[in-house]
């Protein structure tokens, strides 16, 4: 297997081609030409290195108009293999994709605290090396490996500067991987790659501005603008948890009050049961799992806490509608495991609050990747380095 070979491509031409493949195959060089203005003598130049390398492959499935069956253009989706990381905060999983983020094996490892960063960092790369060593993939490249690291991230220096659930601080991830495996190492928000990940396989087709909000031990969002991430200046956008949502509510791990992630998170929902039930005569331990079942056994209480909850992330989502005005928001996280009592009430207090009709218009809906969306996000890191022109 060959690892640390592969480069960028620093070429904008091959990278409009490659995306031009990618998102409309099977296609033609003549309909390449066309759509991307390039000169057919570029395109031939461009698609016969592109082959050469093994990236695209050629089939005789095209429609003739009239002369010859045009020769059409497929992106080989065997010629490299990707591993993605979904990092903490209790395990850390992997994945071993091909081209297309078909999901090859995979590895899982608990992650007990306390913990310290080399200690971390000794679980992450074993787990790495389990995932990939286990499948024999040949004489095939590993292309790259992308971490999702809850927390605050520098994407520039590929360090998790926070790991708040982990209590970890400064971990040199990207550095550290580079010297184990010798591949391009990406290392980003888990938000922000499940963005990323719904972008490229939520099957969600071509859109100008998504947002993706994960819902679980914490609250946290990736948007995803003409195919790129959003960072912000200082890489915090998207923490939508600490937008506030009530100045007088509980205390956040953040230190401020009444954060939407006070609200959302399975914990919150739990300790809001708890609050509330407590006076009943055999009051039980809820979690959110707890919840969601005695919801669905009808009891109307819990019903109502689910409501509760979606009618507060309604909330929060409507400001966020104001602010950056998406064309869709995908919903994901173990919260929305009660999306048949949160998501109805997401809806209405949308409906509700939204300042024009048009606005109305932004889809909300939950996450058709399930609890592979960070993990998919997380290869397609790699994707986004390969396919879009270098800026």
């Amino acid at each position: 297997m060959q690892r640390g070979s592969f480069r960028l491509m620093k070429s904008v031409n091959k990278s409009i081609i490659l995306n031009k493949i990618r998102t409309h195959e099977p296609i033609s060089r003549a309909q390449i030409a066309k759509d991307t203005k390039l000169t057919p003598p570029t395109v031939s130049s461009i698609v016969k290195e592109l082959i050469d390398q093994g990236i695209v492959i050629e089939s005789d499935s095209g429609q003739s108009m009239g002369g010859r069956k045009p020769t059409m253009l497929h992106i080989n989706s065997k010629a490299f293999y990707i591993v993605g990381v979904d990092a903490g905060p209790e395990r850390i999983e992997c994945i071993l994709t091909d081209f297309a983020g078909n999901i090859v094996n995979r590895s899982s490892a608990k992650l007990a605290l306390p913990i310290s960063n080399d200690q971390f960092l000794s679980i992450l790369k074993k787990s790495i090396r389990d995932v990939i060593n286990e499948i024999p993939i040949g004489d095939r490249e590993i292309m790259g490996i992308g971490i999702a690291m809850h927390g605050v991230v520098d994407v520039s220096k590929g360090t998790s500067l926070i790991a708040p659930n982990l209590k970890l601080t400064n971990i040199p991830i990207k550095e550290e991987l580079e010297t184990e495996f010798n591949v391009m190492i990406k290392v980003e928000n888990d938000a922000r790659a499940m963005a990323m990940g719904e972008s490229w396989f939520g099957g969600h087709g071509e859109l100008d501005s998504m947002v993706a909000v994960n819902l679980g031990r914490g609250v946290g969002a990736g948007m995803v603008v003409n195919g790129k991430l959003f960072h912000g200046a200082q890489n915090i956008a998207g923490e939508i948890g600490h937008m506030t949502i009530d100045i007088n509510g509980e205390v956040c791990e953040c230190g401020n009050r009444g954060c939407l992630q006070t609200f959302a998170t399975g914990s919150a929902i739990a300790e809001r049961a708890r609050k509330k039930l407590e006076d009943m005569a055999n009051p039980i331990t809820p979690t959110a799992e707890v919840v969601f079942e005695l919801a669905k056994s009808g009891n109307t209480a819990y019903v109502g806490i689910l409501h509760e909850t979606g009618m507060i992330i309604g909330i929060g989502l409507t400001n966020l509608i104001h602010l950056v005005n998406p064309r869709k928001i995908v919903l994901g996280g173990g919260v929305m495991k009660s999306q048949a009592y949160i998501l109805p009430a997401i809806h209405q207090t949308i409906e509700e609050r939204i300042l024009t009709p048009k606005a109305k218009k932004t889809e909300v809906v939950v996450t058709n990747l399930g609890e592979d969306a960070t993990l998919l996000g997380a290869v397609s890191l790699l994707l986004e380095e390969f396919f879009y022109p270098v800026s």
